[in-house]
């Protein structure tokens, strides 16, 4: 058996977790893992410390490696903090999709790249893969500059954008879900906008899909976001409700309240046409993927 070699960046992170569970038992997968921390979170795998910043380092990965397929989970996903730490966050965002690119395209690999709704102004939402980007944000404008990276790259690559991803996983910070189900439970108010609009990503979906983009080798830009568009107050009174928690607890406002440095799309989301008919990518509904994680939340 021929095996592919695949390569997830970011794998100790939210989405990097999901994929490399996703990729780890596959057996015509030859898998490697790297990530910014000392040690991966997954025993008995192959795993390499690396910061995408350090053009060394991704050359010394690449070319040790030799892979088929380069996932780049990696990002500096704080919006806010791309705000204040703009050279931070530039170097990961960018400068590191630069040298992924760079060495990539050495031994030919298909380069898999997650970015994100926050290259759109969040006007006229939800967006398809053709529209005309326009970010708002600092880290909206990294992401976009990512993305034409890789354009001008002349790399086989495919872009996948997602939003507000969610889902279970054994290390790190929590996801959204979490976080909700444990301020609630512990009888916590919570403040959630009413006025940011999108289609909330599971992301063990998400692993799917760039899954299928491997099998069926596809290129280009694809959206993969959850199959509901809905605020983010009403996301959190499906949760509130799912686990039969006191939504009261609940106090809807709107983004400006905040007074966040970074500026947030807010009528946003992706329409997944395109995924669903080439990638046949079907999004479970969020009831279901609420049930999937109501294990990890409720014995934790």
């Amino acid at each position: 058996m021929i095996k592919k070699r695949i390569i997830i960046i970011g794998s100790n992170g939210m989405l990097g977790q999901s994929l490399t569970t996703h990729f780890m038992f596959k057996q015509d997968v030859e898998l490697m893992c790297a990530s910014f921390e000392d040690e991966s979170y997954f025993e008995n795998l192959s795993y390499r410390k690396i910061d995408i910043s350090s053009s060394k380092d991704v050359k010394s990965l690449i070319k040790d490696f030799c892979p088929d397929v380069i996932i780049n989970s990696a990002a500096y996903t704080n919006v806010d903090g791309c705000e204040t730490e703009k050279e931070l966050s530039w170097l990961i965002n960018v400068t590191g999709v630069e040298n992924i690119v760079k060495y990539g395209r050495t031994c030919d690999a298909h380069l898999i790249h997650i970015s994100s709704d926050y290259i759109f102004d969040g006007n006229n939402g939800p967006y398809i893969e053709t529209e005309i980007p326009n970010p708002i944000s600092h880290y909206g404008k990294e992401k976009l500059a990512g993305e034409n990276v890789i354009k001008s790259g002349r790399i086989k690559h495919t872009i996948v954008r997602t939003n507000v991803l969610y889902g279970a996983t054994q290390f790190g910070r929590p996801d959204f879900v979490k976080w909700v189900y444990d301020s609630l439970s512990e009888k916590k108010t919570i403040r959630i906008v009413k006025d940011q609009i999108n289609n909330p990503t599971y992301i063990d979906d998400l692993s799917s899909a760039v899954s299928k983009i491997i099998e069926f080798n596809k290129e280009g830009i694809y959206n993969v976001g959850g199959s509901e568009i809905l605020s983010r107050l009403d996301f959190t009174y499906k949760i509130a409700d799912y686990f039969k928690l006191d939504n009261s607890l609940i106090t809807p406002i709107v983004t400006s309240d905040l007074n966040q440095p970074a500026q947030r799309p807010l009528n946003s989301g992706l329409i997944n046409l395109k995924a669903e008919t080439e990638l046949n990518y079907h999004p479970l509904s969020i009831e279901k993927t609420l049930f999937l994680m109501k294990r990890s939340l409720i014995k934790n």
